[in-house]
């Protein structure tokens, strides 16, 4: 059900920019800053999200 309810809503516009910014560090992360952290590539939009609020 969580899903159906991120799918339908809007981002705040301040959020826009910083959920854009948190992304593009978490891509920037090498492989091993990332596997000690236990995040893998298909969390990076949902930590993103969270990390924007």
């Amino acid at each position: 059900m969580a899903f159906r309810t991120e799918l339908f809503s809007r981002p705040r516009p301040g959020e826009q920019t910083q959920y854009g910014a948190h992304l593009a560090l978490l891509h920037v992360m090498c492989k091993a800053d990332r596997s000690d952290l236990g995040v893998r590539p298909a969390d990076f939009p949902r930590l993103a999200r969270e990390l924007a609020r």
